[in-house]
């Protein structure tokens, strides 16, 4: 009897063991899950801040480089069209590209590869960030490098450079610095507001271009001769001749023409310009650069003159006869 209690007891404390033992490995299990999550956690933000947007050196930055207890070897100097920066000892390591702190670690690299200083650490402070700026060029009324700091749009550099001039065309170039073979054409209008959807994000290293606005020449027997700008790209010899003030009563219609620069050099083109004026021929689209010649009739002018002269000799016959 005390035999079958005797292994009764046995068989409940190995029970007990294998229990807590269980026990123990399923703790260990959990501390090992959440360390792995952590890693996991850890691991995931690490990727993502190193995935963001650091600045990077570029060609025309200008950076002072510094090493720890050797003054001697300051030196500013300025990253060059190949992305290399010249500096004492090293001569030219390329840069471009790199982070400050990549171009730390490489400067220290070659330092230490050649022997000239042991174990050294190298410090770089940017004082221009030339690749980080935005060229805004054409007909913007301060032409030149913007920097950008935070998220950018079009609208913003426009303003900065001190908003469109007068003879701004209707639309500009935008040339991405990593696709500099692929410029996007952006339309644009007098009031920028009324083409929100052009308002585009700008990064840096862009470079903007405003385009000139096309320009038709009226010269000739006209009220105002000038050059006029074309805002909506095209312009026809009737709206020229309008905001050229109309023709004078001395010009000779029927010898208006065209002149207009071809790649085989200049053409004439003629130019029905009373029956375009009574609706009896089509109207006609002039081209940028468009030069319409309005002559003056010989004919209309000496009648004119005499005309002119008749009329003074009148009047003077006028005040003898009057004259007491």
């Amino acid at each position: 009897m005390f035999g079958l209690a005797r292994r009764r007891l046995i068989t409940l404390s190995v029970l007990v063991v294998i229990g807590a033992f269980l026990r123990f490995a399923s703790a260990q299990e959990q501390k090992k899950d959440a360390a792995s999550a952590e890693l996991t956690v850890g691991s995931s933000l690490g990727s993502s801040l190193s995935s963001s947007d650091t600045p990077k050196l570029g060609a025309g930055d200008l950076i002072e480089v510094s090493v720890y207890n050797v003054p001697e070897l300051t030196a500013k100097t300025r990253i060059n069209n190949d992305g290399d920066a010249y500096l004492p000892l090293i001569n030219y390591v390329r840069l471009s590209g790199l982070t400050v702190g990549e171009a730390e670690d490489l400067i220290q690299k070659r330092l230490a590869e050649g022997g000239f200083v042991k174990s050294p650490h190298v410090s770089i402070l940017v004082d221009e960030y030339a690749s980080g700026g935005v060229s805004i060029l054409g007909e913007v009324a301060r032409p030149g490098v913007y920097p950008v700091v935070g998220d950018k749009r079009l609208f913003d550099l426009i303003s900065a450079a001190g908003g469109l001039t007068d003879k701004a065309g209707r639309s500009l170039a935008l040339t991405h610095r990593n696709e500099p073979d692929k410029p996007l054409t952006v339309p644009l209008s007098r009031s920028l507001a009324d083409i929100p959807q052009s308002n585009v994000p700008i990064s840096p290293g862009d470079t903007i271009i405003v385009r000139k606005a096309d320009i038709v020449y009226v010269v000739g027997d006209v009220g105002h001769p000038s050059g006029f700008l074309t805002d909506s790209g095209h312009m026809t010899v009737l709206q020229a001749i309008a905001m050229a003030g109309g023709t004078s009563r001395t010009a000779n219609l029927g010898g208006t023409r065209i002149i207009r620069k071809e790649a085989s050099g200049m053409t004439e083109t003629r130019v029905q310009l009373k029956k375009i004026l009574e609706a009896k021929a089509p109207d006609l689209v002039m081209q940028a650069d468009d030069i319409l010649f309005v002559p003056t009739s010989a004919r209309k002018a000496i009648a004119s003159h005499t005309l002119e002269a008749a009329l003074q000799a009148a009047t003077a016959v006028s005040i003898v006869a009057l004259a007491p």
